[in-house]
């Protein structure tokens, strides 16, 4: 059996906000990768902002020294409320692979939760992945920020929403927002039915 020579990680980011897009991240790293090089990685929610947003440059700078590789690829509201939450995430994870060019022979696959790759990889699911494992929580890092990005560049387009301080997740405040207002078009439909 060939030795693998990446460790993939897999995650994802927005997956039960009221509106926008889910947002999963890949992170493709070398087996032996050195994980003092980003001090602080782990669970997305544990991470403070701005530390989330600094790892991010500092892997992006990695990337450009090929220490490493990602991709990070949203689905957006609509193909949630034809599809489902679930083939969204899907569609995100096919994506990132086909972005990367990853080769089944040679990557390790490792996945948050219920997350699942292309069948003919290699693959581990681990609960709560993002803390024990951190090519996982790089991954949930990265589809986070690029998320957290979407929704304040989205706030601009529909004011009035607050979508860059509660970026679309079901606070009291937002769906206090959607009673009085309505939904927007990034609304998802099928997950603000009884509001309002």
């Amino acid at each position: 059996m060939n030795r693998k020579k990446w460790l993939v990680g897999v995650d994802e980011a927005g997956r039960g906000p009221l509106a926008g897009p889910v947002a999963v991240g890949v992170v493709k790293v070398p087996v032996d990768f050195d994980w003092c090089l980003l001090p602080g990685v782990g669970d997305s929610k544990k991470v403070a902002p701005g530390n989330r947003e600094a790892i991010a440059r500092h892997v992006r700078n990695l990337r450009y020294h090929r220490q490493l590789d990602f991709s990070v690829s949203q689905v957006g509201p609509s193909v949630i409320d034809n599809r489902g939450i679930v083939f969204a995430v899907n569609l995100a994870i096919q994506r990132c692979f086909k972005r990367l060019n990853l080769n089944e022979d040679e990557c390790k696959v490792l996945l948050d939760g219920a997350l699942r790759a292309p069948s003919n990889f290699s693959q581990t699911t681990i609960i709560k992945g993002d803390a024990l494992e951190p090519v996982i929580g790089l991954a949930s890092i990265l589809a986070k920020v690029t998320r957290d990005k979407y929704m304040v560049r989205i706030d601009k387009r529909f004011p009035g929403y607050d979508f860059a301080t509660h970026k679309g997740y079901g606070t009291k405040s937002h769906r206090a927002i959607i009673a009085k207002r309505g939904r927007s078009p990034i609304h998802r439909f099928t997950f603000c039915q009884n509001i309002g």
